[in-house]
């Protein structure tokens, strides 16, 4: 009969650290591409539980935050395809955003609202590459895409951002 075995350590003081640098980021991103608190909170939730599960086989191929960037994402698509994602209201509503650290411009209140409101592939790279400060090459490993369509996916973003903010940001 085999002995149950103690966590290890080092691994424990691992994760602690990883929930403390990464659960902000990982609960702004989630609720933006979910658009629920309470969907958001359960996904980043799930996230550090299969990265706490899946931590000591890390291989290291990529950087600890493109990692939980992955796992996050497809934490977030698994809500999406549940029977509760149907039932949900997805407005997005300015005062429900996570809070940063400091007050936020109604402008970047409103840069929000439509970063929200873009189609999920380009919201998702618009997250990885301005809010989690994430290059190209990095979100092309956490999506598991080409470069090449992570660049396109960033460029048919920004357009339809400029658009949606022609009166904020842009006065082409």
């Amino acid at each position: 009969m085999q002995g149950i075995k103690a966590p290890d350590p080092g691994i424990e003081q691992q994760f602690c650290d990883l929930v403390n640098t990464y659960q902000t980021q990982l609960l702004r991103m989630c609720y933006l591409h979910l658009q629920d608190k309470g969907l958001a909170e359960d996904a980043v939730q799930e996230t550090f539980i299969k990265a706490y599960k899946a931590l000591p086989n890390y291989r290291g191929e990529s950087s600890m935050k493109t990692w939980l960037m992955r796992i996050a994402i497809n934490s977030c698509r698994d809500a999406q395809r549940t029977g509760w994602w149907k039932h949900i209201s997805r407005r997005v509503s300015l005062d429900m955003l996570p809070e940063l650290s400091g007050d936020l411009s109604e402008d970047a209140l409103t840069v929000n609202l439509e970063i929200a409101r873009l189609p999920g592939k380009l919201r998702e790279v618009i997250l990885l590459y301005y809010y989690s400060n994430m290059q190209i090459t990095e979100i092309a490993e956490a999506l598991e895409l080409a470069p090449s369509s992570v660049s396109g996916r960033l460029r048919r973003a920004k357009d339809k951002l400029r658009i949606a903010l022609k009166g904020v940001y842009f006065d082409e």
